[in-house]
């Protein structure tokens, strides 16, 4: 069953990497960051969009490998419609979860399949480079986000 499991986050990293459905510079944004990874060479910008407090849409650009693309997709189906301090609260624990491929939080579940970076460290800053960018973003932060 453990292998089934573990097929099927691959097939879901897999999908959303090569066909990411946020994957898209969105026309109007409130606000954008970009995030780079020099060390592997993943890079994307984070574009969003607001309202009444709330992120109402969110496109990104990226070059990179599927679990960077896959984690900014995800990433964007889990944040559209909360608030910034909900979006941060996410942020802190969906690290958390990288680092040690534990996702019992409700709100973690749809980015379960990227619990399996933990076991190779070196692919947690690819899971976690978009989350940085967005963060960057929603605190108007200039210059390039890294996920160190």
């Amino acid at each position: 069953m453990f292998e089934d499991l573990r097929d099927l986050y691959q097939d879901v990293i897999m999908d959303h990497g090569r066909k990411p459905r946020h994957g898209r510079r969105l026309e109007v944004f409130d606000a954008q960051a970009k995030g780079d990874n020099p060390m592997c060479g993943d890079r994307v910008t984070v574009f969003i969009r607001s309202d009444n407090g709330t992120v109402a849409d969110l496109g990104f650009e990226a070059r990179g490998c599927a679990i960077s693309i896959a984690s900014a997709d995800l990433m964007a189906e889990a944040v559209i419609g909360r608030t910034p301090d909900e979006i941060a609260s996410l942020a802190q624990r969906f690290a958390a979860m990288a680092k040690s491929g534990t996702a019992t939080d409700p709100d973690l579940q749809p980015l379960r399949a990227l619990g399996g970076v933990a076991e190779y460290p070196s692919r947690v800053k690819c899971a976690t480079l978009p989350w940085a960018a967005l963060t960057a973003a929603l605190a108007a932060q200039p210059g390039v986000a890294t996920s160190e």
